[in-house]
């Protein structure tokens, strides 16, 4: 064969591949049979492999391929992958209707959408071919995991046709039939067994190995058009049919209503239709149809406000409380925990629920010993919903809070006008001090990688550290006496520890784990009174008077200085010189009243550097470009958000001047 023969024969073939993976996973009308597909694949991988000018990674044989990673990188979402907001039955949906009718201001229609119990991606088209699939990771970062998503086989590698630029949502998922395989699978070779399809689902696309995602069986469908060039739509219906066209498997089992009594009837129908289905949904998804109206509807931080997800009734099984035992949290409140006979929820073995707190126990008259009905709240937290007094035998027991703390002995105390009861233990409450270790290494507060939950019980346990002053006084040796600690890790740590001492003050601040103060305050008490020692002589008047804190933070504040054992841990941090004042060359304030969108990548800084950067010298930085933003700084490959500034006006500047400008990081 010549040269333009078999580079014919080579496209031909591809091209047949890609067609009946279309009839086969998106009409689900396969026009040949598996055996003849793999002969059809079996010949290409052939030419290509006798031909490797011809290789082209976007080929069906390519969809696995590459060695396993070390790790994963991460990828900046060019538009915010939002969250969705919940409706817990009729009322809600329908209070949640007349705010999308009042805010359009005008009637509206829907398109209701089966919401799969899944792992959220994003995939991003250039000239048609696939070059990254992501995570949703926390709505502005994800982790790239394109070569485990390149495995799926729903997921076109190529679009039918040609479009220049596409960004699309969906939802990976694993099928039934493929969980309950691999789970045998993993019982047979003694391997841990997954808890139910949503978490075998984000465990194979984070595999390290392509080679292993690929044999999960995992498949994805597409539901939303983050943004495309040279399409003009105005429903969303109208979006759904171009993602089939152009090769995406689109849920079939979604309706165009125009009326919210119709959509409460259809979400009514799959609450009972649900098990019929090879795969697990939590709920509905309900969208204004009116791609116009999105824009006026709006979005808070975290939802768009045209968009709701309708959950399903909590599935509830009978159970019976076995025991009541007490969790000490981070901030010394505690929740009472019943320990239950085992049941079967939502796909997962319960054993223990949440009793809330004192007035909880007393309402419901939950007893030792008591059948009780248990759901999980949300699907997500076990809880007991209702007691059954009618099966009791008269052995049952009540449970009385104790006194006194069970993990310190320090005493037990409820605030006036408050349900919980904390420990007055602080910093010399084990339990507390655990929780409060753990947020003080996490990466908003202190960020010291290698510090996670399970090394700092480690080191509780072996009685090297007592408080998170502890950390910094660590030495090698002792480290090395711990269980699978090597000598690169432990010193690996130690860095990370000696690191984390220079870290801005608000990161410090927030890592306390003062109540009532998170990250956002922190920045502002940083801001404002420009040393830890500032802070801790403010009184709760001096304190009030700044914006964003109120009377219950200032007190918080000022209770969390005043205790001698905090005063003892923060001096012996300030010993270890750990930084406790605000960078008085960034105080300055040049951006100050200034909103911030970034966009694109930034080499050899992340996205934090710069927002840091922004926030010390007055600015804001926002996730979303709206009339509100002042600039928008654009890094490399910017993508639709500089796009969009351009749109309203808004200008836009190269991320590099305005470093080289502050002269902040060079």
């Amino acid at each position: 064969m010549s040269s333009a023969s078999i580079e014919n024969k080579i496209k031909q073939l591809r091209d047949e591949l890609e067609d009946h993976n279309y009839q086969y996973y998106v009409l689900d009308q396969p026009t040949i049979t598996d055996r003849e597909y793999d002969d059809k694949l079996r010949e290409l991988q052939q030419l290509e492999e006798e031909h490797p000018e011809s290789q082209d990674p976007h080929s069906p044989t390519q969809r696995v391929g590459g060695a396993p990673r070390e790790g994963f990188t991460t990828v900046n979402h060019p538009i915010p992958l939002l969250s969705l907001d919940n409706a817990f039955g009729e009322e809600e949906l329908y209070q949640w209707h007349r705010r999308v009718e009042k805010l359009a201001g005008e009637a509206v229609t829907y398109i209701v959408e089966l919401k799969i119990d899944g792992l959220s991606v994003a995939l991003t088209y250039d000239d048609g071919r696939l070059v990254v699939g992501a995570t949703r990771g926390d709505g502005e970062i994800g982790e790239d995991i394109t070569a485990n998503i390149k495995t799926i086989q729903s997921v076109p590698l190529k679009l039918r046709r040609q479009v220049q630029r596409l960004l699309v949502r969906g939802e990976a998922y694993m099928p039934r039939p493929a969980f309950i395989k691999l789970n045998k699978k993993r019982q047979e070779a003694d391997e841990a067994l997954f808890a139910n399809p949503r978490n075998a689902a984000a465990g194979s696309l984070r595999q390290l190995d392509p080679k292993v995602a690929a044999q999960r069986n995992l498949q994805v469908f597409v539901y939303d058009i983050l943004a495309v060039d040279g399409e003009e739509l105005t429903t969303h219906d109208q979006a759904l049919a171009l993602l089939q066209e152009l090769g995406f498997v689109v849920n079939s089992h979604h309706k165009l209503c125009h009326t919210i009594e119709e959509v409460y009837r259809y979400c009514l129908e799959w609450t009972e239709k649900r098990e019929q289905l090879p795969y697990d949904i939590d709920g509905l998804v309900v969208k204004v149809n009116q791609l116009e109206l999105h824009e006026a509807i709006g979005r808070t931080a975290k939802n768009p406000r045209w968009a709701i997800a309708y959950k399903f009734p909590a599935e509830q099984k009978e159970s019976m409380v076995q025991d009541v035992f007490l969790r000490i949290g981070r901030t010394g409140v505690v929740t009472p925990t019943a320990l239950l006979a085992p049941v079967q929820l939502a796909g997962t073995t319960v054993t223990k629920a949440t009793l809330h707190n004192e007035d909880f126990i007393r309402d419901k008259d939950i007893r030792i010993g008591d059948a009780v009905i248990v759901r999980k709240a949300g699907d997500i937290i076990p809880e007991v919903v209702q007691v059954l007094p009618e099966r009791r035998k008269g052995s049952e027991g009540e449970f009385k809070f104790p006194q006194y703390c069970p993990e310190c002995g320090a005493h037990l105390k409820r605030a006036d006008n408050e349900a919980a009861i904390r420990c007055q233990g602080g910093l010399a409450c084990g339990a507390q001090v655990r929780e409060g270790i753990i947020h003080f290494t996490s990466r908003n507060a202190m960020d010291i990688e290698g510090l996670g939950s399970k090394m700092v019980e480690q080191l509780l346990d072996a009685g090297l550290i007592k408080n998170i002053a502890d950390l910094y006084y660590l030495r090698l040796e002792e480290l090395l006496e711990l269980q699978r600690v090597g000598n690169k890790s432990a010193q690996n740590l130690l860095d990370a520890i000696e690191k984390s001492k220079d870290n801005p003050l608000h990161q410090l601040i927030f890592a306390l784990g003062i109540r009532h103060v998170g990250l956002g305050a922190a920045k502002v008490l940083s801001k404002q009174f420009h040393s830890l020692d500032n802070l801790a002589q403010a009184g709760v008047e001096e304190l009030t008077a700044v914006s964003d804190i109120g009377p219950k933070m200032a007190e918080s504040i000022v209770d969390f200085f005043q205790e001698e054992r905090n005063q003892d841990v923060i001096g012996r941090l300030k010993t270890a010189g750990v930084n406790t004042q605000a960078d008085q060359g960034t105080q300055g304030g040049e951006l100050e009243g200034l909103t911030f969108v970034i966009t694109g990548s930034i080499p050899g800084y992340s996205r934090k550097d710069v927002q840091d950067l922004i926030e010390s010298r007055g600015g804001k930085a926002a996730a979303a470009v709206s009339r509100k933003t002042d600039y928008v700084l654009a890094g490399e490959d910017p993508g639709l958000k500089a796009e969009k500034a351009r749109t309203l006006g808004v200008p836009v500047l190269q991320v590099e001047d305005l470093l080289k400008t502050l002269n902040g990081i060079t």
